[in-house]
């Protein structure tokens, strides 16, 4: 397998930033699907291994694995392009979507098209849990730890931070004391060492420039740190109201530091911080920019910068162009530090590809991160189908039926998920049109 050009690159990163519906679950199969499927430039052993190391870090864990991976194809410039054009779609959607929305209120008809988007969104993300299930739980151990995952943050809400530490001292323990409970299918496993060389990225691929260098990380560490202060500096000297600008920038850089679990796992926190603390926006209004962040392509966690849209839209007396900056500015501080993760932690984390401990303890934690994508599939699904209590009265059958019809589609017919969103967006449509 011949090495992929950038512009080869260059052009699957910026159709990807415009297709990555479906939340990470979906975003992540669809990476899957074409770079290793597909294209070949990926093996799956290398795909699950950045994978698992993006999923244990805070921030969203596809665009993270995006950057990763354009990191092993063309070094730095090529994660930089790949995590950038991930996400530089979606704040240009959000942007004109928030401008609409504070300018026009509601409009019916584009919240008809995500009405009938949600459900389908809702079977992208089932069949995704389907596919990475497949690939990460690989013994009755690994179920077990998924099932015990699901149960702790579902029933017992402990905090998705605390469960991975237990996934990883679990994982420590029981290799230590009962290392069968790893065994997997060596028939597969054998199978799978033959495919390898298959592709050009492979489990025999050696990345070069990897390993702890002291003089690179702190390199890196300190290109964090300017890059941090340089647009606080540019709003100490040119503007008014340095204070708002500096409790946003430090809000968010927090904020994105604590996103372990995706950005389901951060909301709350961004709620009660942005609407009880700072008044940025109301509860009413943070409820409208969920629905946008999920109804648009990248990352979920950009519906924080609408809340930095409204943050500077609402303090500057209604000033469209505030809040556009308040949107630049929360989507750099958002994103700047899973850069910097991926850049500083990839050549280590690459070093410990061939360490079986290292493997098995971190496949246990993809385990554990299934168990916790189920409850978000849950979520995601009641907050569609049962928008109110649980009750059959207050069942949205139209919605229930458009994400079994929407799973059949693209599970059993193989219905493209792109067209599909399109298909569901036109149902939404037209039902509005028909009901009103």
């Amino acid at each position: 397998m011949d090495k992929p050009t950038f512009r080869q690159a260059l052009k699957f990163w910026t159709k990807l930033g415009f297709i990555s519906f479906g939340g990470p679950a979906g975003q992540i199969a669809i990476m899957h699907e074409y770079l290793v499927d597909k294209k070949k430039w990926i093996s799956d052993s290398k795909f699950l291994h950045a994978l698992n190391y993006c999923m244990v870090l805070p921030g969203p864990e596809a665009q993270q694995l995006a950057t990763y991976i354009g990191w092993m194809l063309h070094g730095t410039w090529g994660g930089l392009t790949a995590g950038i054009l991930f996400v530089l779609p979606s704040m240009f959607i959000l942007l004109g979507l928030s401008a609409i929305y504070v300018s026009f209120g509601t409009i019916p008809l584009i919240y008809a098209m995500f009405s009938g988007l949600k459900p389908a969104v809702i079977a992208i993300v089932i069949l995704a849990l389907i596919k990475i299930g497949k690939k990460s739980l690989l013994s009755p151990f690994h179920y077990f730890v998924a099932l015990a995952a699901f149960i702790s943050i579902f029933f017992l809400h402990i905090p998705f931070p605390l469960i991975i530490i237990g996934a990883i001292i679990i994982a420590a323990i029981t290799r230590q004391f009962f290392p069968t409970f790893f065994a997997t299918n060596n028939n597969k496993s054998t199978q799978k060492d033959n495919e390898e060389e298959d592709f050009y990225i492979n489990r025999n691929t050696v990345i070069p420039n990897i390993g702890f260098r002291p003089f690179r990380f702190w390199k890196q560490v300190s290109v964090g740190v300017l890059l941090w202060a340089i647009p606080l500096v540019a709003f100490y000297f040119l503007t008014s109201d340095f204070e708002f600008w500096k409790k946003l920038s430090v809000f968010f850089t927090q904020a994105a530091f604590v996103t372990f679990g995706g950005a389901y796992a951060v909301l709350p926190y961004v709620a009660q911080v942005s609407v009880e603390k700072f008044n940025w926006l109301t509860n009413l209004q943070m409820i409208d920019g969920l629905a946008l962040g999920e109804t648009t392509p990248g990352p979920l966690i950009m519906v924080l910068v609408f809340v930095g849209f409204m943050a500077g839209h609402n303090h500057f007396g209604s000033s469209l162009a505030m809040g556009a900056l308040g949107l630049v500015t929360t989507t750099f501080y958002t994103f700047l530090p899973c850069f910097l993760f991926i850049f500083v932690g990839a050549p280590i984390i690459e070093r410990t590809q061939e360490n079986k401990k290292v493997k098995e303890i971190l496949a246990l934690v993809t385990a554990a991160v299934v168990g916790v994508v189920l409850n978000l599939t849950i979520y995601l699904g009641k907050a569609v189908i049962l928008p109110t209590d649980i009750s059959f009265a207050r069942l949205d059958y139209i919605s229930l039926g458009w994400t079994v019809v929407s799973f059949i589609a693209m599970y059993r017919f193989k219905v493209n998920m792109i067209t599909w969103i399109g298909v569901s967006a036109v149902f939404g449509l037209g039902y509005y049109l028909i009901t009103h």
